[in-house]
């Protein structure tokens, strides 16, 4: 538990800085998503999520919050705070070779709240952000993974972005991998969602970024229940402010 409290403090700490600091760039959205197939809880589920999105001097922060609401009515809200920490930037040492284009210190806060299950997880290790041709990022993250109430467990993200044109019309694929180890009390999971998304805003105007399209998601052996797989396509519409 001491452990715990102190991750969260380097971690709201470390965002503070990263707040009071002039970003480089910073994004905000809201994305709507309706599915039908999920598992665990709900086969039917509605989500609305908010994400933010920033570079700073030495680092790079996101954080998203969904609020999930289910056919029967039960609600959940779930959230992710990541900031990664650039080993380049903070060494003044370009650690470039190859396809590797930085390496990082990567932390992650995952918090859930709801009737069912509520927690405080926190993950910490290494990144390493690739240069991958024709994708906007690509990038790689190992953690140990520090776990309120379950067997701690070590996990993979993978993060990506493509970006591609068919005519005059703007498509992006975006989207994450993570998987974790199998421990005592619990199976080993693969998340693989992703977004695919037409580009309507740029009709409205071009600075407009609304997008419309479907998440597909496949999570195996979900919440760590060993035969319990997911595989749902969501309607979604997502715009950036």
């Amino acid at each position: 538990m001491k452990f715990q409290f102190g991750v969260l403090a380097a971690t709201l700490l470390s965002v503070t800085s990263m707040v009071q600091a002039k970003p480089v760039w910073q994004d905000f959205s809201i994305t709507g998503l309706y599915g039908e197939n999920y598992e665990v809880v709900d086969k039917e589920e509605t989500t609305v999520t908010l994400e933010y999105a920033a570079k700073v001097k030495y680092a790079d922060v996101f954080f998203f919050m969904d609020r999930m609401r289910g056919g029967d009515d039960h609600k959940v809200t779930y959230f992710e705070l990541s900031p990664r920490f650039s080993l380049s930037e903070i060494s003044g040492q370009s650690l470039s070779y190859g396809p590797i284009k930085d390496v990082l210190i990567s932390t992650t806060w995952e918090s859930n709240n709801d009737d069912f299950s509520s927690f405080d997880n926190f993950l910490y290790g290494f990144a390493v952000d690739l240069n991958v041709p024709y994708f906007q990022y690509f990038n790689l993250n190992f953690y140990r993974a520090n776990n309120e109430n379950t067997d701690d467990d070590y996990q993979m993200t993978a993060a990506y972005a493509l970006p591609f044109k068919v005519s005059s019309e703007e498509f992006l694929v975006d989207g994450f991998l993570d998987w974790s180890t199998a421990e005592g009390d619990h199976a080993s999971e693969l998340n693989w969602t992703t977004q695919y998304k037409w580009n309507l805003g740029k009709h409205i105007s071009p600075d407009t970024r609304l997008y419309l399209g479907v998440e597909h998601s496949v999570w195996n052996n979900k919440f760590g229940m060993k035969g319990r797989d997911e595989h749902n396509v969501s309607a979604l519409i997502k715009y950036h402010f």
